[in-house]
């Protein structure tokens, strides 16, 4: 029992900073990724932070998996190389006695991954695609930043403004550039306000301008000066549609309609509680290193592993969804091979670490003669 706690609390240690080294790392290149967007004018910089917290979660049974696999390894790695596994077998005690001690440390971790995978992650997708898409139906002058120049939804017009007011009604020094038809028109004008007509369409109303239209090295070339000039820049408003892809969408709604996209986003879900779960009991006969030697031999192995398990698990998900194979046949070989590892590393370690092992009873010879000699001595 006592050992079993103190493994415990150090499995909780390595995790602790496993998974904050990890998250950090996502949320830096999430960070860097969403700021790029806002800057760019494809989310709202309002949005910012939602979104960031939104592909956090969608990123988070992943980080989980990889926190327990190498915490785990690392914790395993180093009773070997401080030679305290050589007192636990000297002790009488097998590898398999680590496996309840990791079980207890690992099934929080297999349920909060689940949790996750089949719930939170989809939930967290349909909110992201619903921020989006609800900013690219804002109307055009809304998304405008001042000093930027900004490309319209129907990439036929370019705004650029000097000033906005902070209700977005009001513009001022207004460059407005439109091609149609193999036409350009640039509308100039000093102010601008943002009103809705009676079926709903918002223009934006500009006030005391000029409108240059076609090219100016042809004979069709006009400028126009005006009081009042009107452009659409949003019609009447629709209802957020959201994203309705397999990947958002909730579970239950996966198994009530079963087509070819939904059969392989469920084996993706379930696959992955039981990859945290087999990769940390893979870890532990994985962990064995030689206490003289260095520990990036088998953090290589670990890593290996990892990215092959996930890339076959994708495989099969395409295959499913190619209707190549179905899911019936496709959610298991992989899980199976990792079982069969797992059991196969397990045997080999019991047999190397065994009395009856060849090196076991030659070391134990060894030790007989030179008693033997030191007594004759």
């Amino acid at each position: 029992m006592i050992f079993q706690r103190a493994l415990r609390r150090e499995l909780v240690s390595t995790a602790g900073a496993v998974f904050t080294t990890l998250f950090t790392i996502t949320i830096t290149v999430m960070l860097i990724k969403i700021l790029g967007q806002a800057a760019g004018g494809k989310v709202a910089s309002s949005d910012v932070i939602a979104l960031i917290g939104f592909a956090a979660l969608n990123y988070l049974p992943v980080i989980l998996i990889l926190t327990g696999f190498i915490s785990v390894l690392v914790v395993v790695t180093r009773s070997y190389q401080d030679s305290e596994m050589v007192v636990w077998f000297a002790s009488g005690l097998s590898l398999t006695r680590w496996i309840a001690p990791v079980l207890s440390f690992g099934v929080p971790i297999v349920v909060l991954t689940a949790l996750l995978s089949f719930i939170l992650t989809p939930w967290a997708s349909r909110q992201s695609a619903e921020f989006r898409e609800r900013f690219e139906k804002r109307e055009d002058i809304a998304k405008v930043s001042p000093g930027k120049f900004q490309e319209s939804a129907s990439a036929d017009r370019i705004f650029f403004v000097e000033g906005v007011s902070g209700d977005s009604t009001k513009v001022k020094n207004v460059f407005v550039n439109t091609v149609q038809n193999g036409r350009t028109s640039v509308v100039v004008a000093k102010e601008g306000t943002v009103g809705v007509d009676e079926h709903g369409d918002k223009f934006l109303i500009m006030s005391k301008g000029r409108r240059y239209d076609g090219i100016t090295n042809q004979p069709d070339f006009r400028v126009m000066e005006f009081e009042r000039y009107g452009v659409l820049v949003g019609r009447q408003s629709q209802a957020v549609v959201g994203d309705k892809s397999a990947r958002s969408l909730p579970t239950p709604a996966l198994l009530s309609d079963p087509n070819k996209f939904n059969r392989g986003e469920l084996l993706w879900r379930a696959s992955l509680p039981l990859m945290c779960l087999l990769l940390m009991l893979l870890a532990i006969p994985l962990g064995f290193v030689n206490p003289r030697g260095g520990r990036s031999g088998n953090l290589l192995i670990a890593l290996l592993l990892f990215v092959v398990y996930s890339n076959m698990v994708s495989v099969l998900q395409a295959a499913v969804v190619q209707e190549r194979l179905s899911l019936g046949f496709a959610w298991w070989p992989t899980h199976l091979a990792a079982v069969l590892l797992i059991v196969l590393l397990f045997a080999w370690r019991l047999f190397i670490n065994s009395p009856r092992h060849p090196a076991a009873l030659w070391g134990a010879f060894k030790r007989a003669v030179i008693f033997r000699k030191a007594a004759r001595a």
